[in-house]
């Protein structure tokens, strides 16, 4: 049976954050060190990061905020607030995104009706809530009571590809399934300021962000499909079990993001993609470069570096996934959705459109996944304009 994404959407809250501005601000901060000043402008500026995008609306200095908890504007000093604070802002922000996401998925799918939807996949990894997120689209969008909800959380940046594969094996368990996947990070609650590089480097690459994906099997799914769901893999380095974690402090979720990861995965990503590409033998015995298209989760530039070099790919392979980094940062699970949206969003070419994509998370944790691309996603603007013009295709929630 074969099982295709219908439609992939994405969202974005409306505080947008420059770099360069950024930057400036978590230098500034009393308490940093010489060594920590230094860092923190060798991360931002290393980072290949331009915007960001960030549901906390104080986090800029156009926002002048009465009783400020993350960034006093009038004073230019960080805030600390407690994990209570951030996640209660969790809860309505990320709402919010999950709602976006989900609507923009399926008002792309005209001809399913709302409870047409069987079974409804959430993830995230930044924050916490109950009734979750799944609750909540199901009453905002008015899906069916009984629709099948099920979440995953806290598994880090390659979560979304556990949530696809478990929409694949509900629509080949039943094919009269239609999987409502959404992804939601507020990446942006957690950062603080600090000398620590790890949060230094956090603070440099997270960032807010949604996806969401209608997956089905039904006959007649593959006239509008845009993409084709092949094969999933999983596989877990014999390394770096402390190179990559996410753990919850008493001031927001602490990340551990050593700058060995990405030598980690330069010695260990041939054989992550082993037993993916094992499913099809005919890829498996060309160049890595001959998959036309290849959608990478920017954990960060020098991830890409790796992948790039190691695997010799082309500069061009590595663009979606290099300008998604650049316009939106790291958004954790969402972020590699993006960079399959911005291949789908690419004119067609004569000929096999093969999507080899790879997340990376806590463990360290390989997910990969092969994907068939069938036709050109469309590129919607904000304000109802379409078209296949370039940034930004996501609907900023206000």
């Amino acid at each position: 049976m074969t099982v295709y994404v219908r439609s992939l959407e994405t969202a974005v809250p409306k505080t947008m954050l420059i770099q360069s501005e950024a930057r400036d601000v978590f230098a500034a901060q009393p308490g940093l060190t010489r060594l920590g000043s230094r860092l923190v402008g060798t991360c931002f500026d290393a980072a290949a990061i331009d915007t960001r995008f960030t549901a906390v609306e104080e986090m800029t200095n156009d926002f002048q905020a009465e009783d400020p908890q993350f960034y006093d504007a009038a004073t230019g000093l960080l805030l600390n607030p407690s994990t209570k604070v951030r996640n209660e802002i969790f809860g309505r922000e990320a709402t919010k995104l999950f709602v976006a996401a989900a609507r923009a998925a399926v008002e792309s799918c005209p001809e399913l009706d709302l409870l047409d939807i069987t079974h409804l996949v959430t993830v995230s990894c930044t924050g916490f809530f109950n009734p979750g997120p799944d609750y909540k689209i199901v009453r905002e969008l008015g899906l069916d009571p009984a629709v099948q909800r099920y979440h995953l959380g806290f598994m880090g940046c390659y979560a979304a590809f556990p949530a696809l594969r478990a929409a694949k094996l509900f629509c080949e368990a039943d094919p009269n399934a239609v999987v409502l996947v959404v992804c939601a990070e507020l990446c942006s609650l957690h950062v603080r300021t600090s000398n620590d590089p790890d949060t230094i480097m956090g603070s440099a690459l997270f960032a807010d962000g949604a996806a969401a994906a209608v997956v089905t099997a039904r006959p007649g799914a593959e006239e509008n499909a845009l993409l084709q769901l092949d094969h999933f893999e999983t596989v877990l380095t014999p390394v770096g079990e402390d190179s990559m974690a996410w753990n919850i402090g008493d001031n927001g979720f602490e990340m551990v993001l050593g700058n060995y990861v990405p030598h980690i995965i330069d010695d260990h990503i041939v054989g992550a993609l082993e037993p993916l590409l094992a499913r099809d033998p005919e890829l498996a015995a060309l160049p890595y470069s001959s998959i036309r298209h290849w959608a990478i989760h920017p954990g960060g530039r020098s991830i890409l570096d790796k992948v790039e070099s190691r695997l010799g790919l082309t500069a061009e392979q590595l663009v979606p996934a290099r300008e998604i980094l650049r316009n939106y940062g790291n958004m954790s699970s969402a972020t590699v959705l993006f960079v399959i949206k911005r291949i789908l969003e690419q004119a067609p070419e004569p000929g096999d459109e093969r999507i080899c994509s790879m997340a990376f998370g806590p463990g360290l944790t390989v997910e990969t996944a092969l994907f068939t691309k069938l036709r050109q996603a469309q590129v919607v603007i904000p304000g109802g304009r379409t078209g296949q013009e370039r940034m930004p295709a996501d609907a900023p929630v206000a």
